[in-house]
């Protein structure tokens, strides 16, 4: 049974503590769970272990080869005694101390491990938040243990011994334990080691025993209300974000940085660190503690009706990959790693009202669409792929029925969805490929009248020419590699076609300069880009994977125009605040979110 395996049949138990933690935390009236936080961190807690399917060779192969080639220690009949496995945890254990101190002292490190700390409540969901990119150094810290002999069964048993321990510490429902705080890694402990009070910043990091920190002097015992978080709030449910955040803060320090020294410092000094001349030029404000606020952009019950069932169905597909990922072809983990990565996303941005309910079932079917192609499900592909249209089309007229009434850029876009939808139907099945044309290139005429309504016409002449250009190089090339003689007029007119409705988009976008304008113009280039790796796979030379590139850049060209359009005609709308303010010291019991109790010992 592969690890995967393992943390699958895992989850119940999981699960079943979270609702025990949940319940005890209603009856004490001290409840410290809110849907979106867990969502969230449970959503990050997926993708770090269906990202792992692909870091096997970081966790285990590099491990492997070096028990291989540098072992000195005893051999495998010593490490598989009782006393031998005991050891092997306690050195386990002793390399998981310097791994995570390191993923508190060192800003390349700390940009995997940060994940594990934005969340603003401590409860076992919080547990389950775990990085997607700490495979990427991490291995180094385990070598050691390579050359020590101990076997990669060995290894690989009391690593996943190691973290499922460390799930019970994350909780505020359990005081201080005596004589187990002062040996082993508790709540209490660990309660310190989330906190961004100064007092306990970079202390306690031990797994299984806290002794590590007491002989290291990383020690620090709960005395005071702890307050959870980072000391620069991620403020967003996004798990891409939440991965990437602090990588890209690193790297705008370094590109920033005048001094080559210092552009190499930033990845290995502290957390925080930054050059002098990029600290006075792009300052940071200073962290304090009585300015926290609670990130909670306001959902409404319907966004966590659907939130919670969207999750529900995401974990069982999660569970289900996990199950059978191991024994497949990359290719095909990846196909459906890219939807579950889809629908991560689209909850987390409906939760943060980036999105709304219809335009994040539109971006997952349209995902699906893709995978059941790819993967060769051809009877659930003749199902998605008109669903997709079908949604994008009851979105827009869900849209134009709120404003009151169907605008002519409405019914533009509606007309340009409805023959998409028309043309994603004949070329589903042979033989229709000049209808489906047809109806596509009608299409893109609606989208060039569309993207008129606001704009001139081409009134960016540059991009005019670059498109015609692109467009006349990419029918050079089809001619060249063999497009059939019937078919050279009606493509050409096609190229032409779908070559003005990106320069329309285009110089619409530096015309209006806005982020939807932009979104809409990068949509239309998706569009060119979609045609361009359709003809080539169809009249010049297969593509591996065609159907992957193909319709994830027709959908995406999709997804932005509507998203785009809509947005412009939201424009003026006011939204609220993201931000709720959070006072850490006062607990609100009537809020449904008490916070900690007023002495840190109280069980």
């Amino acid at each position: 049974m592969s690890p995967s395996q393992i943390i699958v049949l895992a989850t119940p138990v999981f699960f079943a503590l979270i609702a025990v933690e949940y319940a005890i935390g209603l009856k004490r009236r001290r409840n410290t769970y809110r849907l979106d936080d867990a969502i969230s961190s449970i959503g990050l807690g997926m993708l770090s272990q269906i990202s792992a399917v692909f870091t096997r060779l970081l966790r285990v192969g590099i491990y492997t080869a070096a028990y291989s080639t540098v072992a000195i220690g005893p051999g495998s009949e010593f490490w598989m005694t009782w006393y031998g496995w005991l050891i092997a945890l306690v050195f386990y254990d002793l390399c998981y101390y310097w791994l995570h101190r390191a993923g508190h002292e060192s800003a390349i490190f700390w940009a995997a491990h940060v994940v594990h700390h934005q969340s603003q409540d401590y409860n076992l969901s919080t547990a389950l938040r775990q990085t997607s990119s700490g495979a990427l150094l991490g291995w180094v810290f385990y070598l050691p243990m390579a050359v020590a002999g101990v076997p990669p069964l060995v290894f690989g048993v009391v690593a996943l011994i190691d973290l499922l321990y460390q799930f019970w510490v994350h909780t505020e429902q359990v005081g201080k334990l005596g004589w187990f705080d002062r040996w082993f890694c508790s709540p209490s402990n660990h309660r310190v080691h989330h906190a961004v009070n100064e007092r306990y910043l970079d202390r306690n990091y031990g797994g299984i025993l806290i002794v590590w920190d007491r002989l290291f002097g990383s020690f620090k015992e709960e005395d005071e209300r702890c307050v959870y978080g980072t000391r620069k709030p991620l403020q967003s449910w996004d798990p891409l974000w939440a991965n990437g955040e602090v990588y890209w803060g690193l790297l705008k320090d370094s590109w920033r940085a005048a001094s080559w020294v210092d552009k190499l410092r930033v990845w290995f000094k502290p957390p925080g660190w930054r050059p002098a001349d990029v600290a006075a030029r792009f300052p940071a404000p200073a962290f304090d503690i009585a300015q926290v606020q609670r990130y909670a952009p306001p959902m409404g019950r319907a966004v966590q009706w659907f939130a919670g069932l969207q999750f529900l169905v995401l974990l069982a597909g999660v569970a289900g990959f996990l199950w059978v990922a191991d024994a497949w072809p990359l290719p095909r983990s990846a196909v459906v790693f890219a939807v579950l990565v889809v629908a991560l996303w689209a909850i987390g941005a409906v939760m943060q009202g980036r999105i709304g309910m219809g335009e994040a079932l539109l971006i997952e079917c349209a995902a699906l669409s893709m995978a059941t192609a790819a993967l060769g499900l051809v009877e659930l592909h003749r199902v998605f792929k008109p669903l997709t249209m079908g949604i994008a089309l009851v979105v827009v007229f869900a849209h134009a029925r709120r404003a009151g009434g169907l605008p002519r850029a409405d019914g533009l876009l509606l007309g340009a969805l409805a023959l998409s939808l028309a043309g994603d139907a004949f070329l589903m099945f042979p033989g229709y490929f000049i209808p489906g044309l047809v109806a596509f290139l009608i299409a893109h005429l609606a989208y060039i009248a569309l993207f008129r309504q606001d704009a001139p016409w081409f009134p960016n002449r540059r991009a005019l020419i670059a498109t015609l250009g692109i467009g006349a190089a990419m029918y050079a090339f089809l001619w060249q590699g063999g497009l059939p003689a019937a078919l050279r007029a009606p493509v050409a007119a096609y190229v032409l076609v779908i070559a003005l409705m990106a320069a329309q988009a285009i110089g619409r976008a530096t015309v209006q300069r806005s982020p939807a304008a932009i979104g809409v113009a990068v949509g239309a280039a998706f569009f060119m880009l979609s045609d361009t790796l359709l003809a080539i796979n169809k009249f010049v030379t297969p593509l591996p994977m065609a159907q992957v590139w193909v319709l994830s850049t027709y959908y995406a060209a999709q997804v932005l125009i509507v998203a785009g359009m809509l947005r412009v005609q939201r424009a003026g709308t006011e939204t609220p605040s993201p931000l709720k303010a959070w006072q850490p010291e006062r607990s609100s019991p009537a809020d449904g979110h008490p916070r900690w109790p007023s002495d840190p010992t109280a069980p």
